[in-house]
């Protein structure tokens, strides 16, 4: 087991640290991100909303959900452990004007040791499958919230079609990422995901497929969870 509050790899924090400053391109090594970023936030507005909440972002990097969060937010904060995605996240804020946007170096885990039950609202998306002990990190985000409040993951799915769709053809045919962005044995199944939401003591609520067309370049919700998908939670009352 490792130790809870720097369940990190150096070597996953490194592999974006080195990407920070193409954050922002649309184009760029992150193109993928941008194109996600209206769907996953148009699915946590419609399940929790963030109006007026106080909101957490796990795993932010350069602030791409963080800012649409904010945008509707009373509070965000947003957390990392690579700074060079951070000190992107933080000139881009300035660019964009928002005052309402903390960001932090910390693992989840960390903080939730200063701050549990401090949020109404923790996302943490396409994180989980790089972390070495991703059941802590399920374990973090639970803590991290308030009662009643909402718990959103996305991951990938591990089976053949992901492996062959998210690795093989996002990584290597398409060039949606960079070679080696993932690691199979690291994805994770629903059903694992949801038996360490419950261990967390976290209410399932409901999952969403995310799929992809290469023609149109453009991500939708579906049922289909085999690759791609968003999973909520609630904490009970």
């Amino acid at each position: 087991m490792n130790d809870a509050a720097h369940n990190v790899d150096p070597t996953e924090v490194q592999k974006f640290d080195d990407l920070a400053s193409r954050w922002w391109d649309p184009q760029g090594e992150f193109k993928p991100l941008h194109q996600l970023n209206p769907v996953r936030f148009a699915y946590v507005q419609e399940r929790a909303g963030t109006a007026g909440k106080n909101c957490l972002d796990i795993g932010c990097g350069g602030g791409i959900l963080t800012e649409s969060l904010a945008t509707h937010a009373n509070q965000v904060t947003g957390i990392d452990m690579a700074e060079g995605p951070l000190q992107v996240a933080r000139l881009h804020q300035k660019k964009s004007g928002l005052d309402n946007i903390r960001y932090l170096q910390s693992s989840a885990e960390a903080l939730a040791e200063q701050e549990a039950g401090s949020y109404d609202f923790v996302s943490c998306m396409e994180v989980i499958e790089h972390v070495p002990d991703p059941e802590s990190l399920v374990a973090a985000c639970a803590k991290l919230c308030k009662p009643g409040g909402d718990v959103f993951l996305s991951t990938i799915n591990r089976n053949l079609k992901a492996f062959l769709m998210a690795i093989v053809g996002a990584e290597y045919v398409l060039r949606l990422l960079p070679k080696g962005t993932h690691d199979y044995e690291r994805f994770i199944k629903p059903s694992e995901l949801r038996r360490w939401g419950k261990q967390a003591g976290l209410n399932f609520d409901h999952v969403a497929g995310l799929s992809y067309a290469p023609v149109s370049g453009k991500f939708s919700l579906s049922n289909d969870v085999d690759i791609n998908y968003l999973m909520h939670f609630r904490v009970p009352e």
